[in-house]
């Protein structure tokens, strides 16, 4: 396979002078230092290549393959470059073989649609194939394509890998750990990556996102070169899948050229073969004529549905127009509001359906390739924008239906109280609209593979904007909200600001509205909020709050607690305290100390404590208790050892007979039991569990009886706990 040279894709030549041109070629490349990266191709006779069988790493294929069939609970990526290659391409094959026996039973197996069985097979097989898909760094492609195109990428690259190892024509190695480290050592640059000889395929552990997972991975630019060279060995002579049960040349083409995701419908597979080949998969386009003619009128219907959808939307404006129009009664509000729902129900079915479209566009036509890159970027698109509509439709009608809903409470339902109820939700809940839908349409940019700098210079737009033309506007909104969270003043109230003495009858988010003996004055919230504002109006008195105390305490903790106990202790802790009388929005937390870096249990609420008798009592409490927690949680993780000659067979059943323990302690929750060190005198097995007892005095009587239960139980079952001992050996001179 070529990796330095490629003819054209748009390029396409007659079959008959491509051997030709291929021969060419051999015979040019080599006078420009290229012909060592160019394979002579099969068709000139000279068939050299080392079969399959042959290759170094055959035997390790073979026990890999036995390997995934007896423990299919393994991972394909791997820490070396063996290991990840390897594993996906045994995988890949196994997905191609079951598959392939699966639809050998669908003729002996009555119905149309699959078993309960073969479903239940099938999700087996869809887990060995997301395992192996892992093993390709897709961070490259658009989020809203990246597990579709994954998946054909991964099976391209099966294919691929199946013409790289039966066109090679000298055995190469492939490196485990040892072998990366050693050829890193021969390196100028030492680097955590790998390409199989001969080609452009990399696997590199320096692609993993965040940190996490890491591994040998095809590179992100092997990925991005699957299509291009797919296309290049597409027309290639494969070699028989009968030549070895790991090689499925076939593989994409049962993927892509049949309805249904990896595994076709039954129904499917019952029409005839032949007519089914020769027609149904007639190519066109790069899909079948079949996946063309049900994508078509599914397309179809789909339009339909938006047309129908936009046209009624539409229409709610008009009608909203004409009880404009109308006086302010009951029920002209009452229909206002059922529209406002109307338009939220309208995009909320879109929603659905755009979803269901892609789904069976994807999953059941599955359509691939460029027309599924197409079609997923329109749909999500259309998804977006609906969604960006749902969220400001919503909002406009929460903020409806919320101001008449207060207006009812305050037993004021009338048309002036409405609208000045209205005047101040409606911008609150408009703005929240346009800020999520804003929102949304910037993560559709993302979804459709701008880059993320991209994204943020389009957000410095509006900043730059606001920043030019919008600051009063900014300070108006920001007054306002300081307003109506201080509440100096209220509508309705007769007040002064400045010189102007009148009645509140509006508090916007942009402006103020004063009700004067002569006129209507609109005052902006950043010149009100300046002002000094005296307010006449009188406020009914309401009752003080109960004086309350913050409620602090710092726990040190020992540096030999675990993890798990961590846990456990937090967990115990906000148990008590939330529960504790007397103390309020407690939270337990753990903080470490920046001078020593000592890790701290902090303990923080709210209580009502009048005199520092009360307040010394209850810290006195808490702190007792939270000692006996700490005490119970060390004494929930035990170390139990046995003795060097405990057999193979008992050491397994350990842990089962530690469990079979607290089925007898109904408080008692058994987590684990691991054999977690070897020492000098006995294998240690360390287990630890909850207890859910009330007191600390029942909780040691809890680990009393366990222990006394442990004991006979090891005394039972012939299980040696060991004592230390010490040998002296005296040597005469």
């Amino acid at each position: 396979m070529c990796r330095g040279f490629r003819v054209p894709r748009l390029i396409r030549l007659p079959r008959l002078l491509r051997p030709l041109l291929a021969f060419l070629l051999a015979c040019l490349l080599p006078l420009a230092g290229l012909a060592g990266q160019v394979s002579d191709p099969p068709a000139l006779g000279r068939n050299t290549y080392v079969p399959l069988e042959s290759q170094p790493f055959h035997g390790q294929l073979l026990d890999l393959k036995q390997q995934w069939t007896d423990a299919p609970l393994n991972q394909v990526v791997g820490d070396s470059p063996r290991a990840t290659l390897l594993n996906f391409y045994v995988v890949m094959a196994q997905v191609s073989r079951d598959i392939a026996r699966i639809e050998a039973r669908a003729a002996a197996t009555p119905g149309l649609f699959w078993s309960r069985a073969v479903r239940n097979e099938l999700e087996l097989i869809d887990s060995y194939f997301a395992e192996a898909v892992k093993a390709l760094d897709v961070s490259e492609i658009p989020q809203s394509i990246r597990a579709d195109f994954a998946d054909e990428y991964a099976l391209k690259l099966k294919v691929i890998l199946d013409y790289v190892f039966t066109h090679s024509r000298k055995p190469f190695e492939i490196p485990d750990a040892a072998g990366m480290k050693a050829l890193n050592e021969g390196r100028v640059n030492p680097s955590a990556s790998w390409t199989i000889p001969g080609t452009s395929i990399t696997l590199t552990d320096e692609g993993a996102e965040g940190g996490r997972d890491r591994g040998y991975r095809f590179s992100a630019f092997t990925v991005a070169q699957i299509p291009s060279l797919y296309e290049e060995i597409r027309d290639q002579r494969a070699p028989s899948a009968g030549a070895s049960s790991l090689l499925t040349p076939a593989i994409y083409d049962a993927f892509s050229l049949r309805p249904g995701h990896i595994l076709p419908p039954k129904w499917y597979l019952g029409i005839p073969g032949g007519f089914r080949r020769n027609v149904l998969e007639a190519h066109l386009w790069d899909q079948t004529l079949f996946q063309v003619l049900l994508g078509l009128v599914l397309l179809a219907a789909f339009a339909f549905v938006q047309f129908r959808l936009v046209l009624t939307l539409l229409g709610t404006y008009r009608m909203t127009k004409r009880a404009a129009s109308q006086p302010l009664t009951p029920m002209v509000i009452w229909r206002v509001d059922n529209i406002a729902w109307h338009r939220v129900l309208l995009a909320g079915v879109a929603l659905p359906i755009t979803r269901l479209v892609e789904l069976l566009l994807d999953h059941y036509v599955n359509v691939t390739g460029v027309p599924l890159q197409v079609l997923m970027y329109l749909l999500y698109t259309l998804y977006f924008c609906w969604a960006g509509l749902f969220s400001f439709f919503l909002m406009e009608a929460l903020g409806r239906s919320l101001a008449e809903w207060i207006t009812i409470l305050r037993g004021r339902r009338n048309a002036l109280q409405l609208s000045r109820v209205s005047n101040l939700v409606m911008p609150v809940c408009r703005v929240l609209g346009a800020i999520i839908g804003v929102s949304l349409m910037y993560r559709l940019l993302i979804l459709l593979g701008l880059p993320g700098s991209t994204v943020l210079a389009f957000s410095a737009v509006p900043g730059l904007a606001i920043g030019l033309g919008a600051s009063k506007l900014l300070g108006n909104l920001f007054a306002g909200l300081s307003i109506q969270t201080d509440r100096p003043l209220r509508v309705g109230e007769f007040c002064r600001i400045g010189s102007n003495l009148g009645y509140v009858t509006k508090i916007g988010l942009r402006s103020l509205e004063l009700q004067t003996h002569e006129s209507r004055i609109t005052i902006p919230n950043s010149v009100v909020d300046e002002e000094t504002i005296v307010n006449y109006s009188l406020r009914s008195d309401q009752a003080e709050d109960a004086v309350l105390h913050v409620f602090e305490l710092h726990l040190p903790l020992p540096a030999d607690l675990t993890p798990d106990q961590l846990d456990d202790l937090v967990h115990y802790g906000r148990l008590y305290l939330t529960e504790l009388p007397g103390l309020c929005a407690a939270q337990v937390f753990l903080d470490q100390d920046a001078g020593d870096g000592e890790l701290l249990l902090r303990c923080c609420g709210e209580i009502q404590a009048p005199n520092w008798t009360d307040y010394l009592t209850l810290r006195e409490a808490v702190l007792l208790r939270l000692r006996q927690i700490m005490d119970q949680v060390i004494r929930s993780r035990m170390v139990i050892g046995v003795a060097y000659d405990t057999s193979p067979e008992q050491l397994q059943r350990i842990p089962e007979l530690i469990a079979s323990l607290f089925a007898r302690e109904p408080l008692a929750a058994f987590r684990a039991c691991r054999l977690m060190a070897i020492s000098d005198f006995s294998y240690d097995f360390t287990y630890d569990y909850r207890s859910a007892q009330p007191t600390y005095a029942a909780f040691k009587d809890e680990v009393a009886r366990l222990n006394r239960a442990l004991l006979a139980l090891f005394a039972a079952e012939g299980i040696e706990i060991p004592y230390p001992t010490q040998a002296e050996v005296q040597i005469d001179a």
